[in-house]
């Protein structure tokens, strides 16, 4: 698939008056003026855009990590309740950046989505705050095993607050990290291949914010107060903002171009409106609009392909006065770019159920274990999940620094491996980790039988320590999954659907975690028929092995799918190895091609 670069007209017209030269990926500034590349982009404008993301990830996550505690100790919640109220909210959470999508795409830019998505985000930390600090806001202690329940104002106000964090995240998450790739020409080979080492560097930034969570966070939420606890992400929460916005000046952007689902929709609607037109054999007599067009507004034009064939039937001229029932060619290749995604979409959301247990079941098992180091200091249960972050940490350093540099030079790719084959080494690893899980729990229930903890449900003399491992291959396998699925949708959307794609990526954790909430429910009803319940408020009278077990068979079934899917996908062409771009810089004719 060729694409065709539309240039700004400030570039056809040669350099500018300060001797710079100018973007070539259609960035503008937030007046629509062309940019400069040296006044603007590069690390220089991702730094802002990265310290943002470290405090942001830091405040989301000073939330989530410990949430299925809070809502157990403090609100009085079962197990399985709190559990599927945790996965309920984080489905919520990443299915939202589906219309902050579409808002950035076809209305406000990414820009100005990613500054109202802050403020309502900061007012849900605020409210969380409040709802934790206020003491008419939370239920009595228990008193002698009684567990007085929330009213309904006190559970209102708090998770008032987290889906008010959830709707503002829909602004955010699907944006700031497409502002942070933009910052970089895909159009420039230096630029290109910084953007290529951007995503690992983002995700290595985000897991040193959600180290911090999962480490100070937690502990000061456990041990000192939860106010303390939600006061600091909020303060950290508005610092990044702040620094984001400094950060304004530096900023390249792209110009909105319209609803991504309004343009595929049309097609798909035409192509059957016309299903019975013959499509011509050359693809030159469809419909497209001329360069100069794409080339004003700042667009891009694609050529067309034979790939579901079906839907060129939107571009051919067939006469009809209904101007919708005809689509320009650009039109139908990036409705397919997307349609091409989709069955892998599909096959995320069971690896993004299995990482969801990391904050909700890992964390209830750890509950039940000796956390004592020394005579003195306990171990928050949900503090292990800093070492998913480390390991993650390290697999991503290790990946692109040492992995990426050796195996490139075999492979000429400049990425090392495909993204697809990454993915499917992360969906492995994942597997590992869920058997590891299961055969640790195995292990522990067996520890509460011999010690006649089964009934009691008393703390079992294991020490939590021996939780290391899945958490250890969990945080290896995000490192190949999490970073490779965020980079695959971004670069496999169509240029004008880029804040799709990365809302993509993230809509499976949401299903995945709504996904997560449903098998715990359903697992949890009709193991609990039969007489022998899997999951219960009792840890040591249940069958958590069997899950995590079930788990596993889903998530290799699913490796499975995959693993033949990935194998019959064509990747879309990279734009600067297609490119023709003919500039008229100095008086001079210049071609940059591949």
């Amino acid at each position: 698939m060729a694409v065709t670069e539309s240039l700004p007209a400030a570039m056809e017209n040669g350099e500018s008056k300060g001797g710079g030269d100018y973007t070539q990926d259609g960035s503008v500034d937030l007046r629509g003026n062309p940019v400069l590349r040296s006044k603007r982009g590069g690390w220089t404008a991702c730094s802002f855009i990265v310290v943002y993301e470290l405090f942001e990830r830091m405040a989301y996550y000073g939330i989530a990590a410990n949430l299925v505690i809070y809502l157990t100790d403090k609100l009085h919640q079962g197990t399985v309740e709190a559990s599927n109220n945790v996965t309920n909210w984080s489905g919520a959470v990443f299915i939202m950046p589906l219309i902050g999508a579409y808002v950035a795409d076809a209305y406000l830019g990414r820009y100005w989505t990613f500054v109202a998505g802050s403020a309502i985000y900061f007012l849900g930390m605020c409210l969380l705050t409040l709802a934790v600090t206020i003491p008419s806001l939370k239920p009595p202690p228990c008193d002698g095993g009684v567990c007085p329940p929330a009213s309904a104002l006190q559970l209102g106000v708090y998770f008032g607050g987290l889906y008010i964090i959830a709707f503002g995240n829909g602004g955010t998450k699907p944006n700031i990290s497409t502002i942070g790739a933009d910052q970089f020409d895909e159009f420039d080979p230096r630029e290109k291949m910084h953007k290529m080492s951007f995503f690992n560097w983002w995700m290595f930034t985000i897991f040193v914010g959600i180290l911090f969570s999962s480490t100070v966070l937690v502990y000061l939420q456990d041990n000192i107060s939860w106010s303390v606890g939600y006061g600091i992400p909020t303060l950290g929460l508005l610092i990044s903002i702040s620094i984001f916005l400094a950060g304004t000046p530096l900023y390249r952007h792209k110009v909105p171009q319209g609803s991504p689902f309004t343009r595929m929709g049309k097609v798909v609607a035409a192509a059957v409106w016309k299903w019975r037109v013959a499509v011509p054999a050359d693809a030159k007599e469809l419909h497209e609009l001329e360069l100069e067009e794409y080339t004003r507004k700042r667009k891009f034009r694609i050529d067309s392909t034979n790939t579901m064939r079906f839907l060129n039937k939107a571009a051919v001229k067939d006469g009809s006065p209904a101007k919708w029932s005809l689509c320009t060619v650009t039109q139908v290749e990036e409705t397919k770019q997307i349609i091409k995604v989709v069955p892998l979409l599909a096959t995320m959301f069971v690896p993004c159920t299995l990482i969801a247990q990391t904050n909700t079941l890992f964390v209830k098992q750890g509950r039940t274990m000796n956390r004592h180091i020394g005579p003195h200091f306990q171990i928050p249960p949900a503090s292990l999940g800093a070492f998913v972050t480390l390991s993650m940490l390290v697999a991503v350093v290790v990946y692109d620094r040492l992995f990426v540099r050796a195996i490139r030079k075999y492979t000429k790719n400049p990425r090392g491996i495909p993204l697809l084959k990454r993915m499917g080494v992360g969906l492995l690893l994942q597997v590992l980790a869920m058997a590891t899980a299961s055969l640790m729990e195995s292990r522990r229930l067996s520890y509460a039988r011999r010690h006649g903890l089964v009934r009691t449900g008393g703390v079992v003399p294991l020490t939590i320590l021996e939780l290391l491992p899945q958490y250890v291959l969990m945080g290896v396998a995000d490192a190949f999954l999490v970073v490779g699925k965020i980079e695959f949708f971004y670069d496999q959307a169509p240029e004008s659907m880029k804040s799709l794609g990365t809302a993509m990526s993230l809509t499976a954790y949401g299903v995945g975690n709504v996904l997560s909430s449903f098998l715990l429910s359903l697992v949890s009803r009709v193991t609990q028929e039969r007489g022998d319940p899997w999951v219960t408020n009792n840890l040591n009278a249940s069958h958590l092995d069997y899950y995590y077990g079930f788990l596993t068979v889903l998530g290799a079934v699913n490796a499975v799918v995959f693993v033949v899917l990935s194998s019959k996908y064509s990747y879309k062409v990279e734009s600067t190895e297609t490119i023709d771009i003919a500039m008229d810089v100095k008086g001079e004719t210049a071609k940059v091609q591949s």
